[in-house]
């Protein structure tokens, strides 16, 4: 199939729709690479996403085998909610990691809480979408115009970048020998992706993480214990909600432990809407006019309902896979599909999760600094495209709020939710869309 292929024209562009315009992809949302190079695109999505999905349940304590196949298995369900209409991979999500340490701290280690306020978590984000679903969503469009889309795409891409930098080494006292294999990782990606020719072009993180990797075994940097230790197959640690002889069980718990975390979803379902409005964008298609808020909604409840009932953490959108969509312009949910296939077969495979697990932080660290950046141009590509005038203060009033609200580290404690980064960015800039007059041209 040649790849060189064009986005048709879709439907007109509306103020959610982010500038739905034509876009030049090398493969469309409904298109299918070959075979042997669709792997290739789909394992590039799978290093992409690995470091933060296996990242929420080391840090939890969790099984990274159970958050692999969540991961996968949550993918497909979201593609299959989503009529298999938005290249979307759905991982760990770290909102959840302070609320979830805690229930488990407060239980002495039990899960039940946790996973139950999770489970919970889910089916919120399902009823949200339902009234969706009834009242429609043109109301988005009046909350959400250019001049607040922008600022919130930049938030999500630049509030990642203290990850970036300081994976990459770029702190005081870094080893030197971090940040060169995240400078030569960051090159490489970056070379080809403006000069690559072919098939290369389109795998350009694919290619530089193994180089990055190559050169970290080099330096020493690569601790390659735990792929001894690992064994070839074996089943994921699930927990269960019942008692079962061959995996782990917890109980449905509905205390005060629990219900501490059923808040968060909101600031999870503004960013579901924020992620979403960040692929259209790349996409050039209004993802939440077709399939729908709906749709995107459903899917990521149910997949973080899964996830819950099998022990795993609650998935979300990930800007490490939008970001290679818009370098790549592959923006195939067949590739996306089969990345989640790769995943769950990662999850029953020991040596193969273990030997990505010691893939050095600043290998991704030199990659993300150009992940989160795309995504950061991309609210930069929105003021500038539909024409935002910053003749007008209130445009300057609600973009600067938001901006550094949003990157400043802002938080706002109301006791059952704290509010913070992007969800606290894009609520300042409804809000001040709202009540601030428009000016007279």
């Amino acid at each position: 199939m040649d790849l060189k292929l064009q986005v048709s024209q879709h439907e007109e562009p509306s103020a959610i729709d982010l500038s739905v315009s034509k876009v030049d992809l090398l493969l469309d949302v409904d298109e299918k690479p070959e075979l042997a190079k669709g792997l290739l695109l789909s394992f590039q999505h799978v290093f992409a996403m690995f470091g933060a999905t296996i990242l929420v349940p080391l840090i939890l304590g969790m099984p990274v085998s159970v958050a692999l196949f969540a991961s996968g298995v949550g993918t497909l369900i979201y593609q299959v909610a989503t009529q298999f209409k938005v290249p979307v991979y759905l991982g760990s999500s770290f909102a959840y990691i302070t609320a979830m340490a805690l229930a488990m701290k407060q239980m002495n280690g039990d899960v039940s809480a946790a996973q139950t306020g999770i489970l919970f978590v889910g089916l919120i984000y399902v009823v949200v979408a339902t009234i969706v679903a009834f009242i429609g969503n043109n109301w988005v469009d009046k909350i959400l115009p250019p001049i607040v889309i922008g600022p919130m795409i930049m938030v999500i891409g630049l509030g990642l970048a203290n990850s970036a930098v300081t994976n990459a080494g770029f702190v005081a006292d870094g080893n030197w020998k971090h940040v060169l294999v995240a400078v030569v990782t960051f090159l490489i990606a970056a070379f080809i992706n403006t000069n690559g020719k072919g098939f290369i072009k389109i795998i350009p993180f694919l290619i530089a993480i193994v180089c990055g990797y190559l050169l970290s075994l080099c330096l020493g940097l690569v601790d390659l214990s735990p792929i001894k230790d690992a064994a070839w197959f074996e089943l994921p640690r699930l927990y269960l909600p019942f008692k079962t002889g061959v995996f782990h069980s917890y109980k449905l718990y509905f205390g005060p432990e629990m219900l501490a975390i059923l808040p968060i979803s909101i600031v999870t379902i503004a960013e579901n809407i924020g992620d979403h409005t960040v692929l259209s964008q790349i996409c050039g298609r209004p993802f939440l006019k077709n399939p729908g808020l709906s749709r995107t909604l459903i899917g990521d409840g149910l997949a973080t309902a899964f996830s819950a009932l099998i022990g795993g953490p609650a998935e979300t959108t990930y800007g490490e896979n939008t970001g290679v969509i818009g370098m790549t312009r592959i923006a195939s949910v067949s590739v996306i599909r089969n990345a989640a296939f790769i995943a769950i077969a990662f999850s029953f495979l020991g040596k193969f999760t273990a030997l990505i697990s010691t893939i050095p932080s600043a290998v991704l660290g030199g990659m993300s600094i150009l992940l989160y950046g795309v995504i950061a141009s991309n609210g930069l590509k929105v003021l500038i495209e539909r024409r935002v005038d910053f003749g007008q203060v209130r445009n300057l009033i609600i973009a600067s709020s938001m901006l550094v609200l949003g990157l400043g580290g802002a938080v706002l404690d109301l006791g059952a939710v704290t509010l913070s980064g992007t969800a606290l960015s894009a609520i300042v800039g409804i809000l001040l869309n709202l009540i601030l007059p428009q000016e007279s041209k």
